[in-house]
């Protein structure tokens, strides 16, 4: 068995920036553990594998692989999924409808950006904060902490973001992944994103994290168009909107490489 695979960069402008993933599509499914060891074996954030459906609702089923695990959504990989469509397998039509253990997302193209419908996932306050977490991110002045999938921790400064040297042995123990983000200098917010439990250290650029960023940042600033920046070493940038029960996330993509798995 022939296997193609692409690896893109996503949410960025340029090679060597944004987040890179690997994209396997495929004409139907292959097992679990096959997945999860082609993604060990790629060893990136993420290897999405997607096909075609049988539901009158989706055009595609979407699955996302970290290095250890399946994952329930992942933004920078089907920003990478849609690319691929678009612009190497020639898919035609305006919008692609992916269903997904998140639901159906729908991905549309606009012009060099790509945009994606995902599910809003507003934080709460977290009543009981582990006295760990700020240790865990290098002794880090904390101003809130919220969560909703992953623990939302906001500081003061955009200087603050970048400067953080976390400590991940500890962040694992924690259990959690941990979204790390501050009102941006020339960004409307700024994030870092770590995920040491699912075997990701520093994400480079997350969509499934702006699913909590948007609404949070949404609200504080009173606006629902945002411009966001994450402060990885490579860097991304999404254009975001908060509609309510859903958001969306718009961003670009550079293709890399691609390549033939022998199976």
């Amino acid at each position: 068995m022939k296997l193609h695979l692409y690896q893109i960069d996503a949410f960025t402008n340029h090679l060597f920036g944004g987040n890179p993933a690997a994209v396997i599509p495929l004409e139907e499914w292959i097992s679990d553990s096959l997945m999860q060891r082609l993604a060990m074996e790629n060893n990136l954030s993420e290897t999405v594998f997607f096909v075609p459906s049988k539901r009158p609702d989706a055009d595609f089923e979407i699955r996302w692989f970290t290095p250890v695990s399946e994952i329930n959504l992942c933004g920078h990989a089907t920003l990478a999924s849609a690319f691929v469509l678009y612009h190497v397998m020639g898919y035609g039509y305006p919008a692609i409808r992916f269903q997904s253990k998140s639901g159906i997302l729908v991905v549309t193209k606009n012009f060099d950006k790509i945009s994606m419908d995902f599910p809003a996932w507003k934080p709460e306050p977290l009543a009981d904060v582990p006295a760990e977490l700020a240790t865990a991110l290098g002794n880090i002045a904390i101003s809130s902490v919220h969560k909703y999938r992953d623990y939302l921790v906001e500081v003061a400064d955009e200087s603050l973001v970048q400067l953080c040297q976390p400590d991940f042995t500890l962040l694992k123990k924690l259990g959690h992944k941990v979204i790390l983000t501050a009102k941006g200098s020339k960004a409307d917010f700024v994030s870092r994103f770590f995920a040491p439990i699912v075997g990701v250290d520093e994400d480079p650029v997350t969509g499934s994290a702006h699913s909590q960023l948007i609404p949070y940042w949404a609200e504080k600033l009173g606006k629902k168009t945002l411009y966001a920046k994450q402060l990885s070493a490579r860097g991304g940038e999404l254009w975001c909107e908060h509609l309510g029960d859903r958001v969306t996330m718009a961003g670009q993509c550079v293709f890399f490489m691609k390549g033939e798995i022998d199976l």
